[in-house]
């Protein structure tokens, strides 16, 4: 019965999996055939290159990818910052109220970002931020979840660690960058694949904020270019979104066994 019940659990995992990757498997079909022999699934039929060729000319995808690139860039600096001092202070450092500032930093895990896009969009405005990448970045600077992981990984760090660098002479802002950052490394890398992903393929605020091509990231440029008055090829449009995800796909592929290793160190203890 227990090797009956491995095979069943077995079995329905892998029928998950293959539920939740077919949209991208026959968005890979797709991008390598024409449309007729994509949707009739003709198995004989002949691989093109053609679809990226005209996908790549429909629209400024190098724009749209520097952009992109941009602003993953700058909200994860922002977020690293934020998250490693604020991290550092729930973690090794005792204040009035500590516990009761932690419980609403965490209390953010539980509001939809959609629920604050009016509150946002007012401010960018206020800022005169409207239709730049900082202005895209500025509401996720500050990551409770990042707070969270970054706590507990400086939980983690022997207090024998802290105390040595103290005697050695080292402040507090010294003893984070010399002894907690080095360590959390993994737990950076794990974040930084979490955010970038995120951010990635954000589209509902970047859809609000920006309106010209020059801070307009991938999403909102692949939305655009596969809306129905531009015509719809399911082959072309397919193209362009294996072009959006090919970088996130294979930063996972090859970082992946860090990302499982550092969730697992960072974890709730």
């Amino acid at each position: 019965m227990k090797r009956l019940s491995h095979y069943v659990e077995s079995a329905a995992a892998i029928l998950l999996a293959v539920i939740w990757i077919s949209p991208l498997l026959f968005a890979f079909w797709a991008a390598f055939h024409s449309t007729s022999d994509a949707v009739n699934f003709n198995l004989m039929s002949s691989w093109t290159l053609d679809n990226f060729r005209v996908a790549w000319d429909g629209a400024p995808w190098l724009q749209y990818f520097l952009n992109t690139f941009l602003l993953v860039t700058i909200v994860l600096i922002g977020q690293f910052f934020f998250t490693t001092l604020a991290g550092f202070a729930f973690a090794k450092l005792e204040f009035p109220g500590k516990n009761f500032v932690f419980i609403l930093v965490l209390m953010q895990l539980f509001i939809l970002p959609e629920v604050l896009i009016v509150e946002n969009y007012a401010m960018v405005s206020r800022l005169g931020l409207f239709d730049t990448l900082f202005g895209v970045g500025m509401p996720y600077m500050a990551s409770a979840f990042g707070i969270f992981l970054m706590r507990q990984s400086f939980k983690s760090v022997p207090i024998e660690l802290h105390e040595a660098a103290r005697i050695e002479g080292c402040g507090l802002l010294g003893i984070l960058w010399r002894v907690y950052v080095p360590l959390a490394k993994p737990t950076y890398l794990a974040y930084a694949l979490v955010s970038v992903s995120t951010h990635w393929n954000n589209f509902l605020w970047p859809l609000i904020v920006t309106n010209s091509p020059e801070t307009r990231p991938l999403t909102v440029g692949l939305s655009i270019f596969g809306a129905p008055e531009n015509g719809v090829d399911i082959s072309i449009i397919s193209a362009a979104t294996m072009m959006s995800v090919a970088p996130l796909l294979i930063a996972f592929l090859v970082f992946q066994r860090q990302f499982v290793q550092a969730f697992l160190r960072a974890g709730i203890k």
